[in-house]
């Protein structure tokens, strides 16, 4: 690499919350002469963990979106379009056809959702894990007065581990705030033994309880096969009928990242859990591209709040090897996240995932405190980070 204090370019693939902190992150750290680039392939930032919100009607799209284009106003050089190949030794990628080269690279292009896996799945039902699906969900939802919706997980491996158990108490509340919810059967089918299990069984029993006290059926290990219409047919062969199919998607490595010297087994990019860089010098992988395996043998959840956490560490090492300075801390594997219950309320589980032999993670009750604190979160991202 350049001498300490020459001119330096940072690559940094992926414009969700782990490309996007990263980036902002870098450029205060480093002076002009440095380039910061960030490529998606969206024109727009949007706000994962807020879409729930956009689903019961407390948020609007526009609300949780910001254009990316507004980094460069901070000195960060914004490039749209599409990743087509990531040679990581070179650090160099293609962009739609054109070569970028860097002196240090972050990848952190998210997980690819593929609910084509499942028949049937797009097609009759509605997902909570985009902005559109989220909305077009929540129209649904305000037009059932009748039957049953089924909240399903369609695969153990799936981002966020609280998403679809948020969204099961955010339906529960908004059925009950158009006061249908007697009418309106709301179960949860869940492709894994229990919710947020690699939290442990304490936070996992405790979801579980709080799903019985609002009268939401929970059928744990329960794999979805099909989806033909109006009815789910699961591996043990039961068939369950739905009025409204809300499903969390599977999801996959970038396939450009399975096809890149960065995969593992499985396609995902592999890093040091500490630091973030890959096998390749200069070349960091961040969020739910990176597979870390923990202590009890499963992988660190694939949620914001980690990529989050990684982006500073990266940032803040890759500022430190340009100006000449000692490496900051790696990252600690501590984290948390909120888990809405609905009627402004909201449990937070926190505690250290990296903890051996297994995650040491407390649920802290649902509160209305805890329902702001998620609030300033969001707000903090959109006006901080962009």
């Amino acid at each position: 690499m350049a001498t300490p204090m020459s001119p330096q370019t940072v690559l940094v693939l992926g414009g969700g919350i782990g490309g996007v902190v990263t980036a902002n992150r870098l450029r205060r750290r480093l002076d002009r002469r440095h380039r910061v680039v960030l490529v998606d392939r969206e024109q727009d930032f949007t706000l994962a963990a807020s879409y729930l919100w956009v689903m019961t009607g407390h948020r609007t799209p526009a609300q949780v979106t910001r254009p990316l284009r507004r980094l460069e106003r901070r000195g960060i050089d914004v490039r749209t379009g599409t990743v087509e190949r990531i040679d990581p030794a070179e650090r160099s990628v293609v962009i739609d056809g054109k070569v970028l080269t860097g002196d240090y690279l972050v990848v952190s292009l998210g997980a690819q959702q593929t609910p084509e896996t499942i028949p049937g799945l797009a097609e009759e039902g509605h997902t909570f894990a985009t902005l559109t699906g989220a909305q077009r969900l929540g129209v649904e939802l305000g037009r059932i007065d009748s039957g049953r919706v089924l909240v399903a997980t369609a695969s153990p491996v799936y981002r966020c581990p609280a998403a679809p158990y948020e969204a099961a108490f955010l339906i529960d509340a908004l059925l009950r705030r158009r006061q249908v919810r007697d009418r309106v059967e709301v179960v949860v089918h869940a492709a894994e033994p229990g919710p947020m299990g690699v939290a442990g069984p304490t936070v996992s029993g405790a979801v579980t309880n709080l799903l019985a006290a609002r009268g939401i059926t929970y059928r744990p290990s329960h794999q979805i096969t099909r989806i033909e219409r109006d009815l789910a047919r699961f591996a043990d062969g039961q068939d369950v009928p739905f009025d409204l199919l809300a499903y969390m998607p599977p999801i996959a490595a970038p396939t450009v990242v399975g096809d890149s010297g960065l995969a593992g087994p499985g396609g995902w990019s592999e890093a040091d859990r500490h630091t973030l860089q890959t096998g390749y010098p200069g070349v960091y992988a961040i969020g739910d591209n990176v597979q870390i395996t923990l202590a009890m043998g499963k992988p660190l959840p694939r949620a914001g709040v980690f990529a989050h956490a990684q982006a500073l560490v990266v940032a803040d090492t890759i500022a430190a090897t340009i100006l000449g300075r000692s490496a900051p801390a790696g990252f600690n594997g501590h984290g948390g996240c909120f888990i809405e219950t609905g009627d402004a309320r909201a449990g937070y589980g926190s505690g250290d995932f990296y903890a051996d032999p297994a995650p040491r993670v407390a649920l802290r009750p649902p509160g209305r405190a805890l329902h702001l604190g998620k609030v300033a979160f969001e707000q903090n991202v959109l006006r901080r980070w962009l």
